[in-house]
């Protein structure tokens, strides 16, 4: 079942990227974060009614739910749509890769249960090699616009890492379904307003595609993602979430590939393969199969 649940989101969230990529011809990058997260603020509130949560009533919940939609989605999401301007859908799902990597080293910062042991720095290490070797060293030796997108990228999955901490800190004691309601509705609170400032009024002659990639992306790619994360969290644990990360790319590469004609310059696979690397030594449990055998 957990397995099952994993392969669906990664195919979910790997189907983001391409969807992103074609939204642009269109729709600005706040723009889409706008209808992403009001749509999945809407679906995660009638599941949370549906449930008969209690909404809480604490100040310090309410702030938190506030930073989380900025955090973990505001910022983020518009980084990453921004940067998929200039880089192809692919690359920016495996530059996107790297939040482990991030959140593996803010933990290590804010956590005193979360030390870097020797592990996980080997994985932190390749890991960060992966992002150098996708990027491409010419890419890091000038600074233009592919460089500047590459780094949005970057900027996203250390949003990510920040807002993994800030959750752990402020939300623990929330239900999950609450917490993701509530932080889409700030998220949506801050990027409605900001698109319309930003890139003008909500367009009603868009092509069918492009309405049909807004609703998969708020409602599949937010609202139901975000409850089938719990899901597996509750199955299987946090340590098999990471699975998820390993398969996201692979799903991008192959449907951005197959619809958008997409190539990969080689660094980019060889990038990925020590990413890959690193977050199965973070993982840890290819080591351990590796002990038993010897």
């Amino acid at each position: 079942m957990a397995w099952a649940l994993l392969l669906t989101l990664a195919l979910i969230w790997g189907g983001i990227f391409p969807a992103g990529k074609t939204m642009l011809h269109e729709v600005g990058p706040v723009t889409i974060v706008a209808y992403r997260t009001l749509g999945g603020a809407l679906l995660m509130w009638a599941v949370v009614l549906l449930r008969g949560v209690v909404i809480p009533g604490s100040a310090r919940i309410w702030i938190g739910f506030s930073v989380m939609g900025l955090i973990n989605n505001v910022l983020p999401f518009s980084l990453i749509f921004w940067g998929q301007q200039h880089i192809e859908a692919g690359l920016a799902s495996i530059l996107n890769s790297a939040t482990a990597i991030f959140g593996v080293l803010t933990a290590a910062i804010f956590f005193a249960d979360e030390r870097l042991t020797a592990r996980k720095l080997i994985g932190v290490v390749l890991g960060f090699a992966g992002v150098a070797t996708a990027m491409g060293l010419e890419h890091l030796q000038e600074f233009n616009i592919r460089s500047l997108a590459q780094l949005a990228l970057i900027g996203a999955t250390i949003c990510y890492a920040l807002a993994s901490v800030w959750g752990r800190k402020m939300l623990h004691d929330v239900p999950p379904t609450l917490s993701a309601a509530g932080m889409l509705t700030f998220s949506a609170l801050i990027s409605v307003p900001g698109a319309w400032i930003l890139e003008g009024a909500p367009r009603f002659d868009l092509s069918a595609l492009t309405f049909g990639l807004l609703a998969y992306t708020a409602f599949l790619g937010t609202g139901v993602a975000f409850l089938l994360y719990y899901r597996v969290l509750a199955l299987a644990g946090a340590g098999n979430l990471l699975l998820v990360t390993l398969m996201v790319s692979p799903v991008a590469i192959l449907l951005s590939t197959v619809f958008l004609g997409e190539r990969l310059a080689p660094n980019a696979y060889a990038g990925f393969a020590l990413l890959a690397l690193g977050l199965a030594i973070l993982d840890g449990r290819i080591l351990r199969l590796l002990r038993i055998r010897v």
